[in-house]
């Protein structure tokens, strides 16, 4: 893979800070976007501004097939086959209340069970902890064990014929765990539960079908996979989600509003209420043709050597004074690195390697029940992508070993 041709391609990436040239690594909370995105929501807003599905004059038919065309894009990028299956909302975390909320509103009643994991996103938490309070719902966690894996044996003793929903992360945020959802999704399928997946981190970095998962809805935001901000998708078995009521009312999602009644429009419509984020769906579609253009296995590698060369070279320079969480370098690892270094806080950590020009992330990465199953109360994470080099995670472990010189 070139990766200083694809370099050129992220202006961004030029800046300095500090007097150094930026080394970002922190594409796990948001990937840098290429030109042909900037370039491809600046085109909508000058050549194809209007309101989709709402008017018959050609500028809007424009907008209205740009946005489709779109919905298409993203089907094809997971596999579906039907497009009907696509939501647009503003990203993974939109899509994983809209899938609790609905479901609580007429399917999930007190008593039923919904079984996540102790690795997920807070935003794959707080949705079914509302639903534990205002429908009585019974909650339950998968645990992990010292690698960083799921506890399998967890879903047999939790699985039964009160468990409605399965939900789990494709891909920890933190571990960089892959977890295996197909396996976990037959089972669950057994007792008739629906399984909700969570690829917010998967889809930046691997295929993602979601007939292979065997997921009943899935998620992935647009800022990771070199997206706007602002769009994300949610996919849904078309019955299904004909199954479910609205998430919001309002313009777009109705057949008829009456004073005495309202008819719905079929899904995706009924989904989508209010003008939609069209220059976000755009500019998502050209970041999909960007990124599958790489090619996964050209960006797997690449990834690998990323994170083998960190690993490495912290264990050789380092020891034991840093420690990389996680399971080691393998199919079912992905390339983001969360560590913690011996007597420095990660927060301390990050702010002296900012000094340097290197952007990394310290915090609990919106997992904290994770933190608290490792015992610690935060962790440092780097997480390259394709456009970072060697030389890059080198600059790292350099100011890592700036940062171990100064508190010693």
């Amino acid at each position: 893979m070139d990766v200083a041709r694809l370099r050129n391609d992220f202006p961004l990436l030029a800046r300095s800070f500090h007097g150094h040239p930026l080394t970002y690594l922190d594409s796990a909370a948001t990937s840098q976007k290429p030109q042909v995105v900037l370039d491809a929501e600046a085109h909508y807003y000058a050549q194809l501004n209007a309101n989709p599905h709402r008017g018959v004059y050609a500028l809007s038919v424009e907008a209205t097939d740009a946005y489709e065309a779109a919905r298409a894009r993203a089907a094809r990028f997971l596999h579906a086959r039907d497009p009907s299956g696509i939501v647009f909302v503003r990203g993974t975390t939109e899509a994983l209340n809209l899938v609790a909320t609905c479901l609580g509103r007429d399917q999930l009643h007190s008593g039923d069970q919904v079984i996540s994991t102790v690795m997920e996103h807070h935003s794959n938490i707080v949705p079914w902890h509302q639903l534990r309070g205002d429908r009585g719902i019974v909650l339950d966690f998968v645990g992990i064990d010292q690698s960083g894996r799921l506890r399998r044996e967890d879903y047999d003793r939790l699985i039964g014929p009160r468990t409605k929903v399965v939900t789990l992360t494709h891909v920890s945020n933190v571990l960089g765990t892959v977890n295996p959802v197909r396996e976990i999704a037959d089972r669950a399928h057994e007792v008739g539960a629906l399984v909700v997946v969570d690829t917010a981190q998967s889809a930046p970095h691997r295929a993602v079908d979601v007939e292979a998962l065997g997921a009943d809805f899935v998620a992935f935001s647009g800022h990771k996979v070199l997206g706007p901000m602002g769009i994300g998708v949610l996919w849904g078995k078309p019955e299904l989600l004909a199954s479910l009521p609205p998430y919001m009312g309002g313009g777009e999602m109705i057949s008829e509003v009456h004073l005495d009644r309202v008819e719905y429009r079929e899904p995706p419509a009924r989904f989508e209420a209010g003008t939609p984020n069209v220059a976000g769906a755009i500019g998502l579609s050209a970041a999909l043709d960007y990124l599958e253009a790489v090619g996964w296995e050209e960006l797997h590698d690449h990834e690998s050597r990323l994170f083998e060369q960190f690993v490495r070279g912290a264990r050789e320079r380092f020891g034991d004074t840093v420690k990389v969480y996680g399971p080691p370098a393998g199919p079912d690892r992905e390339a983001v690195a969360s560590f913690s270094v011996l007597g420095i806080h990660p927060h301390d950590l990050a702010s002296l390697l900012d000094d340097e020009g290197i952007a990394i992330r310290a915090g609990h990465h919106c997992a904290q029940p994770l933190m608290e199953e490792l015992g610690v109360p935060a962790l440092a994470r780097a997480s390259p992508y394709l456009y970072n080099t060697l030389a890059e995670i080198d600059r790292l472990l350099d100011g890592i070993g700036k940062a171990i010189e100064l508190f010693a």
